[in-house]
């Protein structure tokens, strides 16, 4: 009974509990309050659970870490293996150098890798490395090697850009590279770099590093180092270099051949601009240093090696023809005159824009030489950067009457008189006739008013009569080295000579009468001062007897005073010569003064004619405008030769024993006789009755 009550006492409880009548009909869903056991023993449990899992997610922390290391340490161990041997660091791998040196000892060009003198940071002007660092590297001196900082500005500015507009690296990276590794881009590369950096830190002070990057960088132009760049680029030190020149050496370091002054002189100012806006914001100098920087920029960019290219390639081929190749740098004399050169490009220049535009002249060539063949000045073309092809130097070309000082030398030296008579009229020679270039002819001529205006019939029957071997001997004994012809026609220019060659000859006229042979170099040495090579100075042999050296002066003189060449007269006495080839297609002034030897030739590389420049227009206006401010300063005077006092003799045609074959000796010169082609003997012994007769009658006539 008593049982039973407490069940049912237990079933009131439990519905009690279990659930409860709402007001509105049915039964509460709420369920008693847990024990004060029950309540805890789950909430126990849970952090239990809790703590495991981060126990657990530690546990594997660790082993992850652990393996990332091991794997991180295995890809370092990779990519040392093939490190390069830092120990090597201090040797520099690099071609020889060939440094030119101009007349006043300016740099002109050099081939190879040109280094300077090693300098320390505190050696240069403190803008020159600040400059550097502004562009390059402004956290330098506070980052380990690596600069994150930098790393995230240069993403940040790429992104903005949409393309790679700046780098990344620091010096110290760009200085690992540059000692050890290639240029290839790839990861492996990029891990050897940072791996190498970060040696370079822990083993060099900041200056240090910093030196030898301003020692091994490349500046363009076969430069390495600042110290080679600044003697490159401006003729100095780079312990002399301004603020401008500090920033634009800087500036190369993005693009050295793009931005190099002698390349794009534009380009590498733009970027100098820049480099000076870094190192105000940098805090190295002010805007008002900046602007004043730039403002006095230096005018005196090393320009010399780009109008002097022509030269430079043609001596440093003429180098390996005395030395070889070299195995160590050399340094090379040359005795190109850096003014000299100026007038030069300047004239023909000038030239080419002006008169030449008009008359259909695309190219040009000059070489001015004193009279012992020393080249002053030479100008291979219009433009070097467009065609490297040296016009002056390789082009072979018809000189046209420029030859006929040959012809006339060769008649002088068997004792003809510059007043000697010369039948100037129609002449046949086997399938051949010549003929003058105003088609005129004017009967018996002296010998000096057939040179002074260029006459060809009469100077085709002097050949004959002197004999064309005698001619092309001549020829190639004052320095004509091409081959020549055989026939008749070689008396009016038709073999094929270079412009440097035939003024070289002409230089034996204006040395005495001694050989002169066309040179670029005075001496070559190494950089320890041992001389390799020396021009000799030793005086050459006669080449002209003084009778014929007279002779010449006199003819010559003629042309300019009064004769086709009157275009190229300037303030003291000049000696030339004229030659224009068939149709136009070459135009030559060679003419000489005491001081100088200068050769002009205009045309075109495809042959195509010119609108009727002859010798005596375009090329002898250029002479003149050259020599005028060449000669400035030289002594002057007399021609060499016309102070000599011309022997009265003059001999016949006909008693001249010539040995030519080309015409059949002494039958050949009968059957000219026939034709009316044979010279006369006839001497006038009023040379100025000559010369006024010229200026009355035949003054006005052009060149052939």
């Amino acid at each position: 009974m008593a049982r039973r009550d407490d069940d049912k006492s237990k079933g009131r409880q439990t519905r009690r509990t279990t659930g409860t009548k709402r007001p509105g009909g049915g039964r509460s869903t709420s369920r008693r309050a847990p024990r004060a056991s029950e309540r805890g023993q789950p909430r126990k449990k849970s952090k239990q659970k809790r703590g495991l899992t981060l126990g657990r997610a530690l546990r594997w922390l660790v082993v992850l870490g652990v393996w990332c290391a091991v794997g991180l340490g295995g890809l370092l161990a990779y990519y040392a293996y093939d490190l390069p041997d830092v120990s090597r660091m201090a040797v520099l791998e690099r071609q020889p150098a060939v440094t030119l040196l101009a007349r006043d000892g300016s740099i002109l060009a050099a081939s190879g890798q040109l280094t300077g003198e090693a300098l320390r940071v505190e050696e240069l002007p403190p803008h020159l490395p600040q400059a550097v660092l502004a562009i390059e590297d402004r956290r330098f001196y506070e980052h380990p090697g690596l600069d994150l900082l930098g790393l995230a500005r240069a993403m940040l500015t790429n992104l903005q850009a949409g393309r790679l507009v700046q780098g990344g690296s620091t010096i110290s990276q760009q200085l690992a590279k540059n000692l050890f590794l290639s240029p290839e881009r790839s990861l492996k590369r990029k891990v050897q770099e940072l791996m190498l950096a970060f040696w370079l830190e822990r083993k060099f002070s900041k200056d240090q590093i910093l030196t030898l990057y301003l020692n091994r960088v490349y500046l363009g132009a076969s430069a390495y180092g600042v110290d080679a760049a600044a003697r490159r680029y401006f003729g100095k030190s780079a312990t002399e270099v301004t603020l401008y020149e500090s920033a634009m050496l800087a500036g190369l370091l993005k693009a050295p051949s793009r931005l190099s002054p002698t390349s794009d002189a534009g380009a590498a100012d733009a970027r100098t601009k820049v480099v000076l806006n870094a190192m105000v914001e940098a805090g190295f100098i002010t805007q008002a240093e900046a602007v004043e920087a730039h403002k006095n920029k230096s005018r005196k960019l090393s320009r010399q090696s780009l109008r002097a290219r022509y030269f430079t390639d043609w001596v440093i081929g003429e180098v390996r023809n005395f030395v070889g190749f070299p195995d160590r740098d050399l340094i090379v004399q040359t005795t190109l005159d850096p003014r000299l050169q100026g007038l030069a490009e300047r004239a023909v220049e000038s030239a080419l824009k002006g008169v030449g535009g008009d008359r259909g002249v695309q190219q040009a060539a000059l070489v001015s030489l004193t009279p012992d063949g020393a080249v002053r000045a030479m100008v291979g073309g219009r433009d070097y950067q467009e065609s490297q092809f040296n016009r002056a130097t390789q082009a072979l070309r018809q000189p046209g009457s420029a030859f006929k000082t040959f012809v006339f030398l060769a008649a002088f030296e068997k004792g003809w008189h510059p007043d000697a008579q010369i039948l100037d009229a129609p002449v046949t020679i086997g399938k051949w006739s010549p003929e003058n270039y105003d088609e005129r002819y004017r009967g018996e001529i002296t010998l000096r008013e057939a040179y002074a205006l260029s006459l060809n019939t009469a100077t085709v029957r002097l050949s004959q009569a002197v004999g064309v071997r005698n001619v092309a001997a001549q020829a190639q004994k004052m320095g004509i080295t091409t081959p020549l012809t055989s026939d008749a026609s070689l008396a009016l220019g038709t073999s094929e000579v270079t412009l440097i060659e035939l003024t070289g000859a002409y230089a034996a006229l204006a040395n005495n009468g001694f050989g002169a042979w066309a040179y670029g170099i005075v001496e070559v040495r190494d950089t320890n001062g041992h001389v390799l090579f020396r021009h000799d100075e030793q005086p050459t042999e006669r080449l002209i007897d003084e009778q014929a050296l007279a002779k010449a002066a006199d003819v010559m003189r003629a042309t300019v005073e009064w004769g086709t060449g009157k275009a190229a007269r300037i303030d003291r006495p000049v000696a030339g010569k004229t030659g224009t080839s068939q149709d136009f297609r070459d135009a030559w002034f060679i003419g000489y003064t005491r001081d100088l030897v200068t050769g002009v030739w205009f045309g075109n590389d495809d042959g195509k004619p010119m609108k009727r420049v002859s010798g005596g227009s375009l090329p002898a206006t250029t002479w003149a405008a050259f020599m005028r401010p060449a000669s400035e300063g030289a002594p002057g005077g007399a021609l060499p030769g016309s102070e000599i006092a011309i022997a009265p003799s003059a001999p016949s045609a006909r008693d001249d024993q010539s040995d030519d074959s080309s015409v059949g000796g002494f039958i050949g010169r009968l059957l000219q006789d026939l034709r009316g082609g044979s010279a006369g003997a006839k001497s006038s012994n009023n040379s100025g009755s000559s010369v006024s007769r010229e200026n009355k009658t035949f003054g006005k006539t052009p060149d052939r």
